[in-house]
């Protein structure tokens, strides 16, 4: 009876001890259920439309930040390339007129060396004495008309280049061509009129290379 009892209380033992395992093998797997719970609901929580919304949000903003600050650089841009165009076709406008005046004018200087020349040219023709022309004297004679083609010669060489003479005896007097010299009364002339011309004036083109010197009338 005694063995029996023995028995007996080493199977409840044994029971006992199957049941806490049990229990205890529930309770774990609980919790691991429990767990596994949470973090589907946090990952839930944390996948949400609102949270997308705030980060699709926060994207468009940084999009929206760098198309305005491109656009803005873009802008600039545009503004130095239009302007360095606008200076390149200014400087070759500039460029194109000085190539082309240089061509006009590059004898400016060279026209102003043969204009004593020519004035010497017009003092000789001047001072010959026309009475001693005669075919008695040969010699004057042909002087002369040789200083007269030479100077013909001359006037044809200085227009064929642009360059003429400016005698403005009875005209109106010009302070941009003209250079007076004195003024004096003169009967039947208007005040301002050129009436003696002392020295003849030159032009190349539209350019006076030297002012006449001229006397006017008040």
């Amino acid at each position: 009876m005694a063995l029996i009892g023995v028995r007996s209380a080493l199977r409840f033992g044994q029971s006992i001890n199957e049941s806490f395992l049990f229990n205890s093998r529930s309770l774990m797997i609980s919790k691991i259920k429990f767990n596994t719970a949470e973090e589907t609901k946090k990952s839930e929580t944390d996948t949400s439309p609102s949270a997308n919304d705030d980060k699709s949000n926060v994207e468009i903003e940084k999009l929206n930040k760098q198309i305005v600050e491109l656009t803005e650089k873009n802008s600039e841009l545009l503004d130095k390339y239009k302007r360095s165009l606008a200076d390149g076709e200014n400087l070759r406008q500039r460029l194109t007129k000085q190539i082309g005046e240089a061509k006009i004018y590059g004898i400016q200087g060279f026209c102003k060396d043969l204009l004593d020349v020519a004035d010497v040219l017009g003092k000789a023709t001047e001072t010959v004495p026309k009475d001693e022309i005669k075919d008695s004297n040969p010699h004057l004679k042909g002087l002369y008309e040789g200083l007269i083609m030479t100077e013909a010669q001359l006037k044809s060489v200085f227009k064929r280049h642009g360059l003429e003479q400016v005698n403005p005896l009875n005209e109106k007097f010009d302070p941009n061509f003209h250079e007076a010299l004195f003024q004096q009364e003169v009967e039947g002339k208007a005040a301002g009129t050129v009436v003696v011309v002392s020295k003849i004036g030159y032009k190349l083109h539209d350019r006076v290379l030297r002012p006449a010197l001229v006397g006017v009338s008040k």
